[in-house]
């Protein structure tokens, strides 16, 4: 009970400070700089945090994307489809090229550091490591989690640069406020909420991907396409969640188990800035095939994830279901192409690529 009391002032101290110097995103930034911090700091308190609050957060931004969702928009997303096929793979093979550099500078197996830097799969990819013999499990961790903070910190920051134009009037940030409020969730949030959880629950036990962000964000879409009035989030809702979500990433990242910590540090922010650089890149490609803001482009190539880049698209009002079908389609890509084409080389090619590591790791220096 200490410990969680101790993560949750931590969070609480980091968003309310980011609140009131005007971060954007103050109560997803704050909370996971401050515990990522104050954690190593304050080293006799054993921090916690609850899975089920991780959980609760993923049900409120997948309820808030899915009522984003509507006929014409998926529509023209149907038109979009092989611009999204050709973005992912491009976006891939970036990542791709990027673990060969990673590797090459690191002397690191080819296999672990591209398991580290698929992005938008962290979950899938830690299984995969975990199931496959000789990979680095720490390595994984460290730049699969070290990419994602630095994505969270940094994404807000250019797309409310000019470059991108990401500029919030105030008129429509207060037209949200008064919109959206407590007394306005009720009776309707009730049907929404126990769907939500239901759906989630059913996720869970079909092993979905993403079963608390995908399965409330799919059946919110489908009663909100339908014709079910669903009532549009208070933002404190919406700034508890993001808390919640900050505080567990900052948790996440334990750099002190890294050994060659300066070195691997160094690589991963390298690799995270090319990795932006590359969806920017894509972002305007993306926008001069479509007509898309580049806020929005930016935000759907961005190798985050659609529970961050929502809440940044709605901060900056991009196109949040351009967003989140993007980022949606790249998550399914993952899954249901790019794991299983890796699960399968490693069978076909695991005693070559073994002989090879070893004979890498033989000849790696002792002293990085």
């Amino acid at each position: 009970m200490i410990g969680f009391l101790f993560t949750l002032l931590l969070a609480l101290a980091g968003g309310a400070l980011f609140s009131a110097v005007q971060m954007p995103v103050a109560w997803l930034l704050g909370p996971m700089v401050f515990v990522f911090v104050g954690t190593r700091f304050f080293r006799r308190v054993k921090p916690e945090w609850p899975k089920a609050l991780r959980y609760f957060a993923m049900i409120v931004i997948g309820y808030s994307l899915g009522l984003s969702f509507t006929k014409p928009i998926l529509a023209e997303m149907g038109r979009q489809l092989p611009t999204m096929l050709l973005m992912s793979v491009l976006l891939m093979l970036l990542c791709a090229v990027i673990a060969w550099m990673t590797s090459r500078l690191s002397g690191l197996p080819y296999r672990t550091t591209l398991m580290g830097s698929i992005p938008g799969g962290l979950s899938q990819m830690i299984l995969l490591a975990q199931e496959t013999r000789g990979i680095d499990m720490t390595v994984v961790v460290f730049l699969q989690v070290s990419r994602l903070m630095m994505i969270i910190f940094c994404v807000p920051l250019l797309v409310f640069s000019p470059l991108f134009g990401g500029v919030r009037h105030e008129i429509d940030a207060a037209a949200d406020a008064v919109s959206a409020t407590w007394g306005g969730l009720f009776p309707d949030i009730v049907l929404y909420a126990a769907a939500c959880v239901g759906i989630s629950l059913l996720a869970v036990k079909i092993k979905f991907p993403s079963p608390y962000l995908l399965g409330p964000m799919i059946i919110t879409a489908a009663l909100h396409l339908s014709g079910v009035p669903g009532p549009v989030l208070p933002n404190g809702l919406l700034d508890v969640a993001q808390v919640l979500i900050g505080t567990y990433v900052g948790l996440l990242l334990q750099p002190e188990k890294l050994e060659h910590k300066l070195k691997f540090a160094v690589l991963a922010l390298l690799s995270g800035v090319l990795l932006l650089g590359g969806a920017a890149g894509l972002s305007f490609l993306l926008a001069e095939l479509h007509p898309i803001s580049h806020a929005t482009a930016f935000l759907s190539m961005a190798p985050g994830g659609m529970d961050q880049m929502g809440f940044i698209g709605k901060e900056v009002h991009a196109d949040i279901a351009t967003v989140t079908l993007y980022q949606l389609f790249r998550t399914w890509f993952i899954f249901f192409a790019v794991i299983p084409i890796m699960r399968f080389s490693y069978r076909r090619l695991g005693e070559s690529w073994r002989a090879r590591e070893e004979a890498q790791r033989e000849a790696r220096p002792t002293s990085l």
